[in-house]
């Protein structure tokens, strides 16, 4: 509301559908070019999304989120994040293609980060539901960041580096020109 009674510009990134209450701040907004949204989804795999995120909005209903914002005339992009190697990294182009049905028009995508404060968490969380692809997942990371399961430098943190990374870049780049 204040950004609105000001008129200052802001970009939304949300992996929650309760943007959706806010259509009537951010559609008047949008019409002056103030705001842009994206909605984070990781995978469009129900069953995975609700082991990975068991709090957050369901796949299908985020992209309904996008549907929403777009029908209000608020731009809106989707963030395929995290990208997660050799374990939601298949569900890429089906998550552009989701998105951009729904309305999307912008995409960008993030590579797995595994900062201090995650890393144990998420290797638990590996090791428990996908115990056969931990070690991989773990080795593309670390392939993915210069030898480490982080790389908190500014410009490489959100995408990495190494064949992995070019290999998704060009999916991606793909994907989003053959979808507009």
């Amino acid at each position: 509301e204040v950004l609105a009674d000001c008129g200052h510009p802001l970009t939304i990134v949300t992996k929650s559908a309760m943007i959706e209450r806010d259509i009537d701040l951010l559609a008047p907004m949008a019409k002056k070019n103030l705001v842009k949204t994206f909605i984070s989804i990781t995978t469009l795999d129900h069953r995975l999304a609700r082991t990975l995120e068991p709090r957050a909005a369901s796949p299908q209903r985020r992209v309904a989120a996008i549907r929403a914002l777009a029908s209000a005339g608020i731009p809106c992009g989707v963030m395929v994040a995290p990208l997660i190697p050799a374990l939601t990294d298949k569900s890429l182009e089906e998550v552009l293609q989701a998105a951009a049905k729904a309305g999307a028009t912008m995409a960008g995508w993030i590579l797995l980060r595994l900062p201090n404060e995650v890393r144990p968490l998420f290797k638990e969380w590996l090791a428990a539901h996908h115990p056969q692809r931990a070690e991989h997942v773990i080795s593309i990371v670390r392939q993915s960041r210069g030898g480490r399961e982080n790389d908190p430098r500014f410009g490489s943190r959100m995408t990495g580096s190494g064949n992995f990374v070019d290999l998704i870049g060009q999916r991606f780049e793909l994907a989003c020109r053959r979808l507009g």
